[in-house]
Formats: structure tokens, C-alpha cells, sequence
């Protein structure tokens, strides 16, 4: 019980530190839903874990109905999670969060197989994943990662990355630093590389060209111009070879 306590203390803490708009711990303990479903989720775990399944449920559903959060009593969930406004967010059953991680509301930490066994995705420390974020799969989301607002993440996310779009796509490499630098909704507010962009820059490039290539191969085949620049008739042979 000691242990629980200490939890919410640190859970409390992290709240304060990352939402400027909380003004006191009471505040954060009387008006923060995702503060309740850490509580509530962490009592459905313990009873999940001693193996009163519908019991676990029943609780998670309570969580649900007065938080508007899912959370599956069999996720595993690290301290000082933040589930920021929280609404909508789903988190399901073999979903694993790390320590120190900040989640938004519209979040889905889903699993895309019927088969049993790992089909959520695991997410490490400090990760920050925007609202309306989909993570889909036994993916992992690597440490100190950012998965912008509304972004799908599909594949494996490398440590310290920002990624966004449908699918997510990195925009802003590693930054090598041990404590990333936290961006709310893990969207940076500088100006950020669009990577379809950079993609159709890089055809119309290319386009240009081979535009370019194929106005000078046509001006060597207009009327009057010689391309070989020599005397050869259409058949091979030189010109003074035909009159013998």
C-alpha cells in the first residue's frame, strides 16, 4: 500500500511539472480524468495480476465510464504516466508503457491480430505521443521518442525520433540527448520538414530533366539538321559508293 501511495505522489508530481494549467495537487486529484484512470487502472491491474479476471473488467469499465479512458487491466503502465485530457484515449491488453511518458487524448495503443500473445505495442521511457495518435501493433516506440498529433505509427520507432503523417514518417532526426527536450502533443513548434513534399520535389526534379533531355534530342532530329554529321545514306553506305 505504501508503494501505491508513493506512486500517486510521483504521478501527482509529473502532472504538475508537465501541464502548466494545473494549479495545485487538490486540483490535479479532484479534476484530472487522467489522473483517475492511473488510480483505478493500477487497482484493476493488481486484481488482473491475482487472476479475478471479471472483477479486473468491471473495474476497468467503471474507470471508463467516469474517465471516457480505456484502459485494459491487463496493460502494463510505468510510473508518472500522463494521460493529458485524456478523453478517448484506448490502451489495450498486452500494451506496455514505460516510465515518464505523456499521452494525449484520442491516443490508441491498439493490437491489429485475433491471434493471442503480443498485440499491442510497447512504448519506452519518455516517449510523448500526440492526441489522436494511432500506434498499431506489436511495435516498439524506443525512449525519448515523439509521435505527433494524429500520426499512425506502424513500424518500429528509433530512440529520440519525431515522427508524423499517415503513415508516421520521421521528420527530425535523434538528438543524441539522454533527456529529449519535451514537446507538447510530440509535435515540435519549429518549422518541420515535410517528408511527401520532399519526396514530389525531388520528381518534379526529376521531371525537369528529362524535359530538358528530350527538348535537345528533338531539336537534333528537326528537318534540315544533321545529326551524325556525316555522309552516310539511310542504308549505311557512303554517298559516293551508291553512284558505282
Amino acid at each position: 500500500m505504501t508503494g501505491f501511495f508513493a506512486d500517486m505522489r510521483e504521478s501527482i508530481a509529473a502532472i504538475m511539472e508537465r501541464d502548466p494549467a494545473a494549479r495545485s495537487k487538490l486540483e490535479v486529484v479532484l479534476c484530472y480524468p487522467g489522473f483517475h484512470a492511473i488510480v483505478l487502472h493500477r487497482l484493476a491491474n493488481a486484481v488482473w495480476r491475482h487472476g479475478w479476471i471479471t472483477l479486473a473488467r468491471v473495474i476497468s469499465h467503471l474507470g471508463r465510464f467516469l474517465t471516457d479512458i480505456e484502459i485494459h487491466p491487463g496493460a502494463t503502465i510505468g510510473r508518472r504516466c500522463f494521460i493529458d485530457h485524456g478523453s478517448g484515449a484506448v490502451i489495450g491488453e498486452t500494451a506496455e508503457i514505460g516510465e515518464d511518458v505523456t499521452l494525449y487524448h484520442g491516443v490508441t495503443l491498439g493490437g491489429t491480430s485475433l491471434e493471442p500473445g503480443k498485440r499491442h505495442p510497447t512504448i519506452g521511457n519518455k516517449v510523448v505521443i500526440g492526441s489522436g495518435a494511432q500506434v498499431l501493433g506489436p511495435i516498439t516506440v524506443h525512449d525519448g521518442a515523439r509521435i505527433g498529433a494524429n500520426a499512425v505509427g506502424l513500424k518500429d520507432v528509433p530512440a529520440g525520433v519525431t515522427m508524423v503523417g499517415i503513415p508516421a514518417r520521421p521528420v527530425l532526426p535523434r538528438t543524441g540527448s539522454e533527456t529529449p527536450e519535451f514537446h507538447a502533443y510530440g509535435t515540435p513548434n519549429a518549422d518541420l520538414p515535410d517528408p511527401v513534399a520532399k519526396v514530389v520535389e525531388g520528381l518534379l526534379a526529376e521531371i525537369a530533366t528529362l524535359r530538358a533531355r528530350l527538348t535537345e534530342l528533338e531539336a537534333h532530329t528537326q528537318p534540315g539538321c544533321d545529326p551524325a554529321a556525316d555522309d552516310s545514306e539511310p542504308d549505311g553506305r557512303p554517298a559516293e559508293e551508291i553512284g558505282h
